[in-house]
């Protein structure tokens, strides 16, 4: 038996069967793939739609926040553009850093996540955003508007954990944070990554 090629009939595919959100580039879609408590990664596969096991975490990190795609997004060209240090992009969709103020302890669950900035990450030469958000009506952070109303150690948990969460002894570590920027450029990567997915797949 093959597999159906018009799987979202019966289940919506994350990165292609979801809404990319109720008003982009500020209020998202976020699917979560990842949570604070997993020491293992997990991403949706790209031809199904299901989670699968992309690899154990090699060191003791663990992701600070929830950790997802956004729909309909796709990182090429044009969010290559958007990092002076590349002409590269990975080739995935858009990933996103959603805090909440309560524990969610579990994954693929869809969420509306309010964008307010981001890190720009170069991993293996390619650009690779991280946007960061926060849950749409957080009792805790639910007012944040832009990355600087984030107390500044949950940023800093972001920026340390994707420059390190890669690295073994003896190995070379291939991420950086290149940069910490705000919710307008945030919705400049959203709003590329939408027309990059548009164009690559035909909206």
């Amino acid at each position: 038996m093959t597999f159906p090629d018009a799987f979202y009939r019966w289940r919506p595919h994350p990165w292609h069967g979801l809404e990319i959100g109720p008003e982009p580039p500020e209020l998202v879609t976020a699917f979560i793939e990842i949570t604070p408590f997993d020491v293992v990664k997990y991403e949706v596969e790209k031809r199904t739609g299901y989670t699968k096991v992309d690899r154990p975490q090699r060191s003791s990190s663990t992701p600070p926040t929830l950790y997802g795609l956004i729909p309909r997004t796709y990182c090429a060209e044009r969010v290559a553009a958007l990092s002076p240090s590349t002409d590269l992009a990975d080739g995935d969709p858009l990933d996103i850093c959603v805090i909440a103020e309560r524990p969610i302890n579990r994954a693929e669950i869809m969420l509306t996540a309010r964008v307010v900035g981001g890190l720009r990450m170069i991993d293996g030469g390619e650009a690779d955003d991280k946007i960061v958000a926060v849950l749409l009506n957080d009792p805790a952070f639910g007012d944040a508007r832009d990355l600087a109303d984030l107390p500044k150690v949950f940023v800093d948990r972001l920026d340390h954990y994707f420059s390190t969460y890669k690295a073994m002894p003896g190995e070379p570590q291939g991420a950086t944070i290149e940069d910490r920027y705000g919710r307008e450029h945030a919705f400049e990567v959203v709003r590329a990554a939408a027309a990059d997915y548009d164009e690559a797949f035909g909206g």
